[in-house]
This record gives C-alpha cells, sequence and structure tokens, in this order.
C-alpha cells in the first residue's frame, strides 16, 4: 500500500470532512463492539468469573486474544498453553503500532495511554484516513467508542450468559473480522495488494489445523515480503532480459 510517512494536516481532502471521519468510525466502534455480548457469554462459559471476564475486556482489549484465551480454556487447555495462544495473536498489534506511530505522530506522554486501542479496528480506520488530522480523528474515534461498547456488552454478555445462550447462532462472534475485512477490501487496489491479500489468506486458512492458535496469523504476515521477493525478482528478469536485447541489437547494427 501507499507509504504515508509525510500526510497533509489539513481536515477535509479529497472530499472527506471531518463528519465522515466520525461517521465510518463510530459504526466500525458500533458494529465491532456488539462483539462483546459474545466474549461475556464465551467468557463465562469456559468458567471465568464476571471479574475476571471484565478484567480480560478492560486491561487486554485485544478481541481475537482475548477470544483464542476463553476458547482454549472451555475446551479444556491448559491455561499457560491458552495464554501462550493469545500472546501470539496480540503479537500483530506490535506492529500495528509501529505503523501508527508514525501516521499518529502523538506527543510521548500520550502514547503509552494510545497504544491501549492499538487493535484491528482502530488501524484500518486510521490508514483509510488522507491527513493526519483525520487518521487522529478516525483512530481516536474508534478506539473509545469500541472500548466502551466492548467492555459494557462483555458485562452484559457475561450477567446475561444462560439467558443469551448459543453465541453462535446469534453470529456476534463474526461481525469483528466481517466488519474488518469490509474496511480492509477497498483498500486493495494493486495486483500486487491483492496477491497479497489472497497468500496471506492461504497461509493463515490452510495452517489452522496444524499450528497452535495465534501462530497461523503470524506466518500469514510472511505474505507481504514474500510477494514483494518475487515482485523484485521478476523485475530485475524484465531488466536482464531488455538489457540483453539492448546488447544483441547493437551487436547487429555493428
Amino acid at each position: 500500500m501507499t507509504e504515508q510517512t509525510a500526510l497533509p494536516e489539513t481536515g477535509a481532502v479529497e472530499g472527506k470532512p471531518d463528519a465522515a471521519v466520525v461517521r465510518d468510525a463510530l459504526g466500525v466502534g458500533v458494529a465491532v463492539g456488539l462483539s462483546g455480548f459474545a466474549f461475556g457469554v464465551t467468557s463465562a462459559g469456559s468458567g471465568l468469573t464476571l471479574a475476571q471476564t471484565c478484567a480480560l475486556s478492560l486491561l487486554v482489549f485485544t478481541g481475537a486474544s482475548q477470544f483464542a484465551l476463553v476458547g482454549a480454556l472451555a475446551a479444556g487447555g491448559n491455561p499457560l498453553t491458552a495464554a501462550a495462544g493469545a500472546f501470539f495473536l496480540g503479537v500483530r498489534n506490535a506492529f500495528y503500532g509501529l505503523r501508527l506511530s508514525q501516521l499518529l505522530a502523538l506527543p510521548r506522554a500520550v502514547r503509552p495511554f494510545a497504544a491501549q486501542w492499538v487493535i484491528d479496528e482502530t488501524t484500518a480506520v486510521a490508514l483509510a484516513q488522507p491527513t493526519r488530522r483525520g487518521v487522529r480523528i478516525g483512530f481516536t474515534v474508534t478506539g473509545l467508542t469500541l472500548y466502551l461498547l466492548w467492555n459494557l456488552t462483555t458485562l452484559l454478555g457475561a450477567l446475561g450468559a444462560e439467558a443469551i445462550g448459543d453465541t453462535a447462532a446469534w453470529g456476534l462472534d463474526a461481525a469483528g473480522p466481517a466488519v474488518f475485512l469490509a474496511l480492509l477490501a477497498p483498500m486493495l487496489r494493486s495486483t500486487t495488494e491483492r496477491t497479497v491479500a489472497g497468500l496471506a489468506v492461504l497461509l493463515g486458512l490452510g495452517l489452522l489445523p496444524v499450528l497452535p492458535a495465534g501462530v497461523p496469523v503470524l506466518v500469514a504476515a510472511l505474505a507481504a515480503p514474500l510477494v514483494l521477493w518475487a515482485r523484485g525478482r521478476r523485475a530485475e528478469g524484465a531488466v536482464e532480459h531488455r538489457d540483453d536485447r539492448e546488447a544483441s541489437a547493437g551487436e547487429g547494427e555493428r
């Protein structure tokens, strides 16, 4: 995707005013925040107490990692193994942080607090903005909305676990990934970007049955350097072929 190390500061570029950024960010925050119901129900069903369930959402706040942890516990897995899988799944947020730190350019005192909101959804909304002001608004509104709603619905889901029943019947567990993919898809404009996305999907899904939870996501991240390496090799081959043709043409003229 296009590198954005120096963003313009203006608030309305290419017809996207601040109000549009806020609207998009609120839509993502509300849609994904509802998944907290499913997490609260799943966590309570796995044997965690109300306090433990709420603490995970308040302190961890990584969605997929939380589901991986309570899912492994519900299946009878070792707590340390479950925690390790959740940790590996959450490592991707560190890579998001490296990119967002350049785009947000926040004061040092604010960065530790902003790090709590570095997740899939805030990253997707932030990267979709053309200006630094838009990036900051999108990140902040998405993070705040999602954090508040996720924790509220986690509490409600844990309290009403028995009444809600099977979360799969509600489809809430699919809301987060579905929204993230919907945000990501329009950003895949070039053939290289689509190739990276397709290879990442193949790696992630193909390795799910054989690797611990969280590890397939990390392996899927290798799709980008692999595709870029192949593209570089192809470009080098094209240059060498062109040089050979020019050399042959020069010899023919002589």
